[in-house]
């Protein structure tokens, strides 16, 4: 990577902090400047996360590479002030979760530069500089949409997502607002409904004191802030009215063959909903580039996870994704371990059996 590049990036909450933690982490020594509050600012300068403050967006127009990084009313705004003024070649890229509203704007600015969408399909529920992560985009999936002009800062952009460890997926920007109307719009809706429709209590018992696992694991999105995601459904209204009837449909359906007692339907919806859920890939934060895992049990003692980890490493074996499905205090636990290769897989197989693992 061209150690001579400056990357600037407007926003460095959850996302952009995250873009700037992982190339700084990855020492490509490109320069990394950004605009945000001056808090924000002074403590990621401080963590020597970026190397310079820009003091307004339009300080930016000199970076070979930008990413717009805020909100996506606030993003289409920053779009707009630097089109007309970013040098001949600059790259300006976004993270939003719309594309074809910055396509539209695009198409009637005037610029010497390029702008190609990108949404990176990765998060946290809990936003800001703060909870900003290197690994977040680690097996995740980075789409780019519109047509790619092969020079010198896109190839800079593709570098940085593979040095983020994200993979690339290119979708044209309207078939993109509809699929992550379904897959992404959607789920965040139905676990504000989920959670809100089982806020009762029943004499001074709260019926969310009961909800175990499976609950949680439905609902996390549930805590995402609202200021992200207004514009969001702003801009992508049509696609998302449209996931929602679709949704609509399906639990009107459920409900039909619960009323008429008719559980043979009821069953065929269980087997179709099964059937589809298991072609996600599990291995990957996006849908593409399955990961081959392996599952194992280990004992609740110290060091243990350090041995197996360890193990690996110095079998040159590259773990991807490491996740804590189940654990009993003073008992153990099942990792689901992702490697890269099937072979990966069958190699770290033997060698955790050999160290005493169960593998499930």
């Amino acid at each position: 990577m061209d150690s001579n590049k400056v990357i600037s990036i407007i926003g460095i909450g959850l996302i952009g902090g995250s873009i700037a933690h992982g190339i700084k982490k990855q020492k490509s020594g490109v320069i990394i400047n950004a605009f945000d509050l001056d808090d924000v600012l002074n403590k990621a300068l401080k963590d020597g996360t970026i190397d310079g403050k820009l003091a307004s967006i339009e300080e930016a127009a000199s970076s070979d590479l930008i990413f717009l990084c805020m909100p996506t009313s606030s993003s289409l705004c920053a779009l707009e002030a630097l089109a007309p003024i970013v040098k001949s070649g600059a790259l300006i890229t976004d993270v939003a979760g719309v594309k074809s509203v910055f396509y539209d704007k695009w198409k009637n600015l005037q610029s010497k530069g390029i702008y190609i969408g990108g949404h990176p399909m990765t998060g946290k529920e809990k936003s800001g500089y703060e909870n900003s992560d290197p690994l977040l985009f680690e097996n995740s999936v980075y789409i780019l949409s519109g047509s790619v002009e092969e020079n010198d800062n896109y190839k800079l952009l593709s570098e940085i997502i593979k040095l983020l460890g994200a993979r690339v997926k290119f979708v044209e920007p309207y078939l993109h607002d509809q699929i992550v109307a379904y897959v992404s719009h959607l789920p965040q809706l139905a676990s504000v409904a989920l959670v809100n429709s089982v806020d009762h209590t029943n004499e001074e018992l709260n019926f969310l004191d009961f909800a175990a696992g499976g609950f949680r694991d439905m609902t996390r999105i549930a805590s995402s802030g609202f200021t992200i995601w207004e514009s969001v459904i702003r801009q992508n209204k049509k696609f998302i009215l449209e996931s929602l009837s679709s949704f609509e449909r399906e639990t009107e359906l459920i409900k039909k063959y619960i009323i008429n007692d008719d559980y043979s339907s009821l069953a065929g919806l269980f087997e179709a909903s099964a059937n589809r859920r298991d072609v996600i890939p599990k291995n990957t934060k996006g849908f593409m580039h399955p990961l081959h895992d392996i599952y194992v049990y280990v004992k609740d003692e110290p060091g243990v996870l350090s041995r197996l980890t360890t193990t690996l490493f110095d079998h040159s074996i590259n773990i991807k994704d490491l996740e804590l499905l189940k654990i009993r205090e003073g008992t153990g636990g099942t990792f689901r371990v992702s490697l890269e290769s099937e072979q990966d897989a069958e190699d770290a197989k033997t060698l955790i059996e050999n160290l005493g693992f169960t593998i499930k």
